[in-house]
Order: structure tokens, then sequence, then C-alpha cells
């Protein structure tokens, strides 16, 4: 069934051009929205959803704050702290979770919210065996079934994608990335690509961080991944962190840092000018 699926998708492609993973799109900037969360930003049925690493919030088509969860933890059985990059699909906040403290992880699990309360609905824990030592965002593929989680780790963990069954939970297997990206921060699912987002260039020297892409091919022990995009438009280098798309206006989502000192992942401190960190949303029209 799925390879059904999977079929269907290339041939909607074919008939109403929808973009190809050959293809880098054209992004230029529509918007920039300040926001409460510095880790995810996810899109459904003209709502944004940002994740904090302790918070779960909801956004109108305005940009405007309507709901907000500042005790996302609640229910689980393991300990966790760290919630990174979101999706939505169906009504309901998926998120990949763990305990993260100075650069280690453990815990890692896929908890999936209430997209309307932001209460927690239920929870799979990840397949030890897979070899993933964290998880810094989780994306629906519907067109395949698949959740599929990212990893931050600059060990071999930050190498391959992870595959779960949308329904069950249940680990599928891992996909190594041809020349993968340091520092994975966001993934998102779009017309048969995955989107992955990579805090590869250093704030302190200006460099800018970058998207890239790979395409979605089930019977595939490896991904070819390609840049999408270089963030050298933003209002100041900072870390790059979640992705997403809205499909109604057709626009790609960008949630981004500026302004504290990121060691190993955790804020250590402000870069002159200032004394707090900023998190915004990039919004770049797609063409």
């Amino acid at each position: 069934m799925k390879k059904i699926t999977a079929v269907i998708t290339a041939l909607l492609i074919m008939v109403f051009g929808m973009s190809s993973c050959a293809d880098t799109n054209q992004y230029t900037i529509d918007s920039s929205h300040e926001v409460d969360g510095r880790q995810g930003i996810a899109w459904e049925n003209g709502l944004y959803y940002v994740s904090g690493s302790t918070s779960l919030s909801v956004y109108d088509a305005e940009w405007n704050r309507i709901s907000t969860a500042t005790e996302p933890f609640a229910g689980f059985d393991a300990e966790v702290n760290h919630i990174g990059d979101i999706d939505v699909y169906h009504g309901e906040i998926y998120a990949g979770v763990e305990y993260f403290m100075d650069g280690e992880a453990s815990n890692i699990q896929m908890a999936v919210y209430d997209a309307e309360t932001l209460r927690l609905s239920r929870t799979y824990m990840f397949d030890p065996e897979s070899g993933q030592t964290e998880v810094s965002g989780l994306a629906v593929d519907p067109d395949h079934g698949y959740m599929w989680m990212c990893s931050w780790a600059e060990d071999d963990s930050g190498s391959y994608l992870y595959r779960y069954d949308l329904e069950s939970g249940a680990y599928l297997g891992k996909v190594r990335m041809k020349e993968p990206p340091q520092l994975i921060q966001g993934i998102a699912y779009y017309e048969g690509c995955i989107y992955i987002t990579a805090d590869d260039g250093s704030a302190d020297d200006d460099e800018p961080d970058h998207v890239y892409k790979c395409r979605v091919d089930p019977d595939a022990e490896e991904f070819a991944v390609t840049t999408e995009k270089t963030l050298d438009d933003v209002t100041r280098q900072g870390e790059i962190e979640g992705i997403s798309f809205d499909k109604d206006r057709k626009q790609m989502l960008i949630s981004y840092n500026r302004g504290a000192i990121i060691v190993k992942g955790m804020p250590k401190g402000f870069y002159e000018g200032y004394d707090s960190e900023i998190h915004e949303v990039f919004v770049y029209n797609i063409t």
C-alpha cells in the first residue's frame, strides 16, 4: 500500500507540476515574526505551531498567539526536558522529545499532543538498537505512512534519518544520508522531499546556516542530499532551528534564534548588544 501511495505522489508531481527534489526552488522573504519558542515550527489549516524547549504555542494566521502550554511534560513515564522541531498532522502535534543536557541526550521518544488542547495524547519510545543518540526534530510523512526523526549529534547518529511507522510507532529502520549535513536542527516533509536545517555556520564569524533536502525513496538505503538554501538573508546570523511549510500560501517557514551564545546545544550568555535571545520565524515565498 505504501509503495502504491509513493507512485501516486510521483504521478501528481508530473501532472500538476509540484516541485521535484531534483530542482532547487527559489525563495524570497515575505516577512518575519517574533515568537515565544526557540525550537520548532509547524503549520496546519491556517494555524502556526511553535515549540520551545519546554513549551508549545499556537498562533493564528496573523501571528497572534492564541494559546500556550508551559508544562508539556506531564504524563511522561521517562524523564524529559526538551522538545525539538515539531510537525502537525490531522489535528495532532508530533514532537521529538528527550532529556538533554550539555550535548548529551537520553529517553528519546515520539510524543503526540492534541493540537487544540496541547495536552499529551500518547508517546512512543525510540528503538535503542537504531544507534540514534539524540533527536532534534520529527516530521510526518503521510504519503508513505512514516514518522522521520533526525539527530543533532556530531557522531554517526547524525548521519542517518530514522523511520518509524506513523500508526503504530514501530521502528522501520534508518537511512544513511550521503554527505550528511552537520548539526541537524529541524526536519519537514513536503511534496515528496525531506527538508532539513543545519546549524553549520558560525555566528561568531557571521557565517550563515543552511537548508538541505533529499528525495524520499522507501526502497533506498541511502539518500542523496542537496543544498536547498543558504540563510544569508536573516536579520543577523545566529542559530537555525525548525522548518515547516504553509501549503496554502506555498511558503517555507524557518525558525531562527539570535543573541544567545550556544555551547553544546545550551545557551551560555549573550552576544554584545543582547540581554535575551530573540526567536523569529522567517517566512519565504517559494517560486
